[in-house]
């Protein structure tokens, strides 16, 4: 399932993000590539250390708290910590590879990562190319969205960022648990809740509304490793 949100970030938000990103020290974004992607991966990350990251984690996890679009998508049971990353120059690009499974925790141990997402920080007339091309069932999808936007998908789609050709592109990228392993699962659930949402609309908590909704609610539950 492949999906995107508006307005993840509000401007006030985006600005802040924006200054400190632009206030950063950078380094080699292989840092955080495992064996198959630092072979195609070309650009620029924040490292730990750096002076803002905390900062720009918190703001990120807050905005991603309060959206009820990217919950019901994602239904995140642990988040990894975001990380931000600039493609611009030489550092320019990220050839096809597909996420890890396991991404290790700043406190020990693994996250399994079934929802990956990217967060755009650049609007589209900043840069050339720098388009996020997934590969899901019905062909591959071209991404490039205005900044605060968001675009959430499987993890274990081969997926790209194309060569920047003029311009920067900065994003925030982040890896979750969902607490509904299967994509299929997460997909029916979806797109039930996102019903279930049209259905209160139009006709209110009718008596039918509310069976469904238990419906949906006991398949969660029946679902949900966490």
């Amino acid at each position: 399932m492949l999906i995107t949100i508006d307005d993840v970030l509000t401007p006030a938000e985006l600005a802040t993000v924006k200054d400190r990103l632009k206030r950063s020290i950078w380094a080699g974004g292989e840092i955080t590539a495992g064996a198959q992607a630092v072979l195609s991966k070309n650009n620029r990350q924040l490292p730990e250390d750096a002076e803002h990251l905390p900062a720009l984690r918190r703001i990120v996890l807050g905005a991603l708290q309060r959206n009820p679009l990217f919950f019901t998508a994602a239904l995140p049971a642990r988040i990894l910590p975001p990380f931000f990353n600039r493609y611009e120059g030489e550092q320019n690009y990220y050839g096809n590879h597909v996420d890890g499974a396991m991404r290790s925790l700043p406190e020990g141990g693994y996250l399994r990562a079934d929802v990956s997402a990217t967060l755009f920080l650049s609007e589209p007339e900043e840069y050339e190319g720098g388009v996020l091309t997934i590969e899901d069932m019905f062909g591959s999808r071209e991404i490039k969205l205005g900044a605060g936007r968001m675009v959430v998908y499987p993890s274990s789609s081969v997926h790209q960022v194309t060569p920047v050709t003029r311009g920067r592109r900065l994003a925030c990228f982040m890896f979750i648990q969902s607490m509904v392993r299967d994509a299929g699962q997460r997909r029916m659930l979806f797109d039930m809740d996102m019903a279930l949402l049209r259905l209160r609309q139009s006709q209110g908590e009718i008596e039918p509304v509310i069976r469904l909704t238990g419906v949906y609610h006991n398949l969660l539950r029946h679902w949900a490793e966490n």
